[in-house]
C-alpha cells in the first residue's frame, strides 16, 4: 500500500484531498483502494481516482477539501536588529548554539559555503526532498527521499556531490532564506546569518500538481506549491525537533491569497497548533500583495439593494479563480456582466448552488460555487473559476441580506499567478496578509527598509478578516545580502526576508529561553510578546496598526526590557 500511495502522490490521475479524517474516517477505512495520509489531529491528505471523482465533490467535501496552492513570497539587518549589540554581550552572545532551524521552501544549495562548516561538515542535519522518488523516505512518509548528515557530510567530500546528495535548490529562494537564519559568516561579501551556530533541517516541497493548477485555472507555468506538502513538511520539521528532543526555530516564507483569511484554514491551524508547543517558534511572512491591487473590500449601504464591483482583466490573461467571503449570518449573492455586455441575471444564494456559465460573445467559461456555510469558517463563500476569461472590465452586482453589515471582502491569485494587467481599479490595500499569515498564534512579520525606516512598498497589510492584529512587527527585509546559486551572494526583498531573519532571532530566544534554562517552556507566543515588548515604536505613530503591526523588531531592546531598563 505505501508504493501504491506514493505513485498516487505524484500521478496526475490521481486528484489530492484534505479531508478531516474524523468526520470521514470511516468512509476512508472503508475503501481499500483508497489511499491517504494522516498529517495531523484533524487532517488527511487523500489521493482519490480522477475517473472516481464525483463531479460534484466540491459540494460533497466542501472548499476546505481542495488544497490551496501557495506561492514564494519575495525575492547591515544585524546592527538593526540589535543581533550584533546582543552578541557583544559577554553573558548572552547568542548564536543559536543548541537549537534547530527549519525551513520548508525550494531546496537548499548544500555545497554553498554559507552551510559548510571549517572542516568541511555541513550544518545541515536533514534534507527532506520531496521531488526525488527512491525507497527511502522518511520514517513515517509515504514520498520523497530523506538525506541525513553523514550522506551530507560523505557528499562534500566527494569529487561530485551530487552523485551522492542530488538535492538542488533550482531556484535560490529557500538558500537566500536559510542563509539569511544560519548561514557563516563571509566578511569579503558583508554578510553573516543571524544564528551561525544552529542546524538547519530542510523541507524542499515538490511542485503542486497540474491538475490542482488547473483546477484553479492558474497557469501551468507558474511556480506553486500545494497544501497538503506543506502541511506534510511542518509534520516532519516538528518529528525531527521531537526525536531530538531539541528546540526549533521554524521560517515559512511561501503564503496564498486563498482561504478565508483567518486563522480557521487547515494549514493556519496547523501552524497555530505546532507554534504553541513547548521548544517551538513559526515565523511566518505576512506576504507581498499590499500593491497588487488584487483585493476588494465592499460595502452594501442599507439603502441600497448592491455594490457595484469592477475588475479589469488584461489581454492573454490565462485564467484565474475569484473569491468572495461574506460574514455570516449574511447572505451574498451576484450577478455578472461581460465586457462585451452579455448579462448574466442575478444568481440566488441557494445551497449547494453550482453552475457553469458560458457567454455567446466571448470565449470565456466561469464555474461558479455557492458555499453557504462553508465548512471550515462558518461563513458563506462564493467561487469563481475563470477559463479564458475576456479582456476588459468585469462587472459584478453583490446582493446582500441579513442583519448585520452588509461587508464583503474579494480575494484574486497571489500577483505571480496573474499579469500585472489583471486588477481591482478600487482596490482596498488592507486585509492583504497571505496565509497562513493570518493565523493568530505564530509571529508574523512584515519587512522594512533598514536604509530609510521606511515600509517595504510592497508589503501586505492587516489585519486578519476577523481583525486580529496581524503583522506583528515589521524586521528587515529590503537589499538584504545572503547566499544565491553557485557559491555566489545576491541581494533579496521581500515579507520572507524579514520572517527569515525573525526566525533566527527567535532561535536566539529559544537558546536562552530553553537551551540556557531561562525559560524552557518557551513557545512562538511568549517569543512574539517578547519581541512586541522590544519593538521600536515611533512617537508620531498609533500601534497596533495595519502596516507596522506593533513597531521594528530589535532584540537588544527586548533584553533591556527583561532587565526592567524599559
Amino acid at each position: 500500500m505505501d508504493l501504491e500511495c506514493r505513485e498516487r502522490i505524484y500521478s496526475e490521475d490521481y486528484f489530492d484531498l484534505l479531508i478531516e479524517y474524523g468526520r470521514y474516517l470511516g468512509e476512508l477505512q472503508a475503501n481499500p483502494n483508497l489511499c491517504y495520509t494522516i498529517i495531523n489531529i484533524t487532517h488527511a491528505a487523500v489521493y482519490y481516482p480522477i475517473a472516481e471523482l464525483p463531479s460534484n465533490f466540491l459540494q460533497i467535501y466542501g472548499y476546505g477539501a481542495i488544497p490551496s496552492c501557495f506561492g514564494l513570497l519575495d525575492m547591515l539587518s544585524l546592527e538593526a536588529s540589535g543581533v550584533r549589540r546582543v552578541r557583544s554581550i559577554p553573558a548572552l552572545d547568542l548564536r543559536g548554539g543548541g537549537v534547530l532551524v527549519g525551513i520548508i521552501d525550494t531546496g537548499i544549495d548544500y555545497t554553498h559555503p554559507a552551510f559548510v562548516n571549517a572542516d568541511g561538515t555541513s550544518k545541515i542535519l536533514s534534507i527532506w526532498d520531496q521531488t526525488i522518488i527512491t525507497d527511502n523516505p522518511p520514517e513515517g512518509f509515504f514520498y520523497g527521499t530523506e538525506y541525513t548528515r553523514a550522506q551530507i557530510n560523505e557528499a562534500l567530500a566527494s569529487e561530485n556531490p551530487l552523485s551522492i546528495v542530488p538535492s538542488v535548490d533550482e531556484d535560490g529562494h529557500g538558500t537566500f532564506l536559510s542563509g539569511i537564519m544560519v548561514g557563516n559568516p563571509d566578511e569579503a561579501n558583508n554578510f553573516s546569518g543571524v544564528v551561525p551556530d544552529s542546524e538547519l533541517v530542510v523541507v524542499k516541497l515538490k511542485p503542486a500538481k497540474n491538475n490542482l493548477k488547473e483546477f484553479f485555472s492558474i497557469p501551468p507555468e507558474a511556480q506553486c506549491y500545494q497544501e497538503t506538502d506543506l502541511l506534510l513538511g511542518l509534520k516532519y520539521l516538528n518529528s525531527v525537533a521531537e526525536s531530538l528532543h531539541r528546540p526549533m526555530s521554524i521560517v515559512i516564507g511561501l503564503g496564498t491569497t486563498q482561504g478565508g483569511h483567518d486563522e480557521r484554514g487547515a494549514l493556519s491551524s496547523s501552524v497555530s497548533r505546532v507554534a504553541d508547543y513547548a521548544g517551538i517558534s513559526i515565523s511566518v511572512a505576512a506576504g507581498n500583495e499590499g500593491t497588487s491591487r488584487l483585493h476588494y473590500l465592499g460595502t452594501i449601504p442599507s439603502n441600497e439593494e448592491y455594490n457595484t464591483v469592477e475588475l479589469r482583466v488584461g489581454p492573454n490573461e490565462y485564467g484565474f479563480s475569484m473569491e468572495l467571503w461574506g460574514d455570516a449570518p449574511n447572505t451574498y449573492s451576484l450577478d455578472i456582466l461581460s465586457p462585451s455586455g452579455e448579462y448574466i441575471p442575478r444568481i440566488p444564494a441557494r445551497f449547494g448552488e453550482s453552475r457553469e456559465i458560458r457567454f455567446i460573445f466571448e470565449e470565456t467559461v466561469i464555474l461558479l460555487d455557492y458555499q453557504l456555510v462553508e465548512a471550515q469558517t462558518g461563513d458563506e463563500l462564493i467561487l469563481l473559476r475563470f477559463r479564458r476569461p475576456a479582456e476588459g472590465i468585469w462587472r459584478f452586482r453583490v446582493y446582500g441580506s441579513g442583519p448585520l453589515e452588509r461587508r464583503f471582502h474579494i480575494w484574486m491569485p497571489l500577483q505571480s499567478f496573474l499579469t500585472s494587467e489583471t486588477y481591482f481599479p478600487e482596490a482596498s490595500p488592507d486585509y492583504t496578509l497571505t496565509s497562513p499569515g493570518n493565523a493568530v498564534v505564530p509571529i508574523v512579520v512584515t519587512a522594512y527598509n533598514i536604509a530609510n525606516q521606511s515600509l517595504y512598498l510592497q508589503a501586505s497589510r492587516g489585519y486578519t478578516r476577523t481583525n486580529a492584529i496581524n503583522p506583528n512587527f515589521a524586521a528587515p527585509g529590503v537589499n538584504l545580502i545572503g547566499p544565491a546559486l553557485n557559491n555566489q551572494y545576491t541581494t533579496f526583498s521581500g515579507t520572507s526576508v524579514a520572517a527569515a531573519h525573525t526566525a533566527g532571532i527567535a532561535a536566539m530566544l529559544l537558546e536562552w529561553g530553553v537551551v540556557r534554562r531561562n525559560h524552557i517552556l518557551m513557545d512562538s507566543v511568549d517569543i512574539k510578546n517578547l519581541l512586541i515588548r522590544g519593538a521600536i515604536r515611533d512617537p508620531n505613530i498609533v500601534y497596533p496598526n495595519r502596516e507596522w503591526g506593533y513597531g521594528i523588531l530589535d532584540i537588544y531592546s527586548t533584553f533591556l526590557n527583561l532587565r526592567g531598563d524599559i
